[in-house]
C-alpha cells in the first residue's frame, strides 16, 4: 500500500499495527519515505501489567520510536512513560486530549424524553427506579463482574444495571449475575448504536477496567451530564476529577456499591457532579479542539518532510 500510494503522512494507532507500520515506512527510500504520527490509546505496558508483557511492549515502543516523527499520548501516565523512557525526543512528543466529543451532540437537549422513556421500556423498569449503565465490550479487561458484584452488595436491592456491548464471555457473566441474585435486575442490552438516551435515563456511568487510555465513554457520559463511578484505571481519573463522579481504587466492588448508594441517597450530588463534568469535557476536551491540534501537527510534520527533502535533493 505504501508504494502503491506513496502518501506524504501516515497516522497510525494500535500497538502491534503502528510497530509493523513504521518498520516498512523506515524501510522505504528516504525521498520517498512519509512522516509519520503515532498515537498510543494507552501504552500496553502499564502499572497492572505483567511484568514481562510490559517489559516487551517497552522495548518495542522504544524501537518504534526511533521511526516516528511525532508520539501522540492521551493521558499523563502515558506522558510520563514517554518521557521516562526516552521514546521519542520532547520535541516529538505531543499531547492531545483524547479523540475529543462533541458536546453539542453529546448532550441532555439531544436526547428526548420519549427515547429515555423507550430505554426504561427496554429494561422493563418505572422512570423512579434508579438504573446504573455500563458501556464496553465484553472482554475480560473491563471487569464486568466487579459492577455485577457492586449491584448485589448495595444496600438499595432495588437499583438495576444495564450492561451495553457484546464480547465473548456474555454466558459468563449471565452466570455471575444469576448466581448473586441480581440476574433479574442485570440487563445485557447487546450493541447499542446510539448511547445517549440509554446515559440520559441513567443515575451513574459505571467502568471498571483495568487498563484504559482515555474512556470514550466516560467522555461521553459526562458530556452528557451523567456522573461517573470508575476504576483508577490509566486516565480516568483526569476526566472524573474530583467533582464529576468517584474514583474506587481497583475497581472495588464494594467501594463502587457505596458510591452507588451514595448518588441515589443524595439525588442532588449527581445532578451537580454532572453539571462538572459537562463543563470540564465542553472546555478541555472539545472535538474541535482536538482537530485543529491535529491540523496543526499535520502541517508541521509536511513542513519538515519537505525541508529534509530538500536537503537531500540539494546532497
Amino acid at each position: 500500500l505504501l508504494d502503491e500510494t506513496r502518501p506524504d503522512l501516515v497516522h497510525v494507532h494500535t500497538p502491534i499495527a503502528s510497530f509493523m507500520t513504521r518498520l516498512a515506512v523506515h524501510r522505504m527510500r528516504p525521498e520517498i519515505r512519509p512522516a509519520v504520527a503515532y498515537t498510543a490509546h494507552g501504552f500496553h505496558f502499564h502499572a497492572a501489567g505483567n511484568p514481562i508483557l510490559n517489559r516487551s511492549f517497552e522495548t518495542a515502543e522504544r524501537v518504534a520510536g526511533r521511526w516516528t516523527d511525532r508520539l501522540v499520548v492521551i493521558n499523563d501516565e502515558d506522558e510520563a512513560a514517554a518521557v521516562r523512557l526516552r521514546i521519542v525526543p520532547r520535541r516529538r512528543l505531543v499531547r492531545m486530549p483524547g479523540v475529543g466529543i462533541d458536546s453539542s451532540l453529546y448532550s441532555r437537549a439531544a436526547v428526548t424524553a420519549e427515547e429515555i422513556d423507550y430505554v426504561r421500556d427496554i429494561v422493563g423498569i418505572s422512570a423512579e427506579v434508579p438504573l446504573f449503565t455500563t458501556i464496553a465490550e465484553l472482554h475480560p479487561n473491563k471487569c464486568h463482574q466487579r459492577t455485577i458484584e457492586a449491584l448485589s452488595l448495595m444496600v438499595d436491592r432495588g437499583a438495576h444495571l444495564a450492561i451495553a456491548g457484546e464480547g465473548p464471555i456474555l454466558g459468563a457473566l449471565q452466570s455471575v449475575a444469576r448466581s448473586m441474585g441480581v440476574g433479574s435486575r442485570v440487563h445485557f442490552l447487546g450493541f447499542v448504536d446510539d448511547v445517549r438516551p440509554l446515559l440520559g435515563s441513567s443515575s451513574a456511568l459505571l467502568s471498571s477496567s483495568k487498563r484504559e487510555g482515555l474512556a470514550r465513554a466516560i467522555m461521553e457520559s459526562l458530556s452528557m451530564e451523567v456522573p461517573v463511578i470508575a476504576s483508577d484505571a490509566r486516565g480516568n481519573a483526569e476526566l472524573v476529577g474530583s467533582d464529576a463522579g468517584f474514583i474506587v481504587a481497583d475497581a472495588d466492588p464494594a467501594g463502587l456499591a457505596r458510591a452507588m448508594d451514595r448518588l441515589i441517597a443524595e439525588p442532588g450530588l449527581g445532578s451537580t457532579m454532572g453539571r462538572a463534568g459537562r463543563s470540564r469535557m465542553a472546555d478541555q476536551y472539545s472535538q474541535d479542539s482536538v482537530i485543529a491540534m491535529h491540523e496543526a501537527m499535520y502541517s508541521t510534520m509536511l513542513q519538515e518532510r519537505a525541508e529534509a527533502s530538500a536537503t537531500l535533493e540539494y546532497a
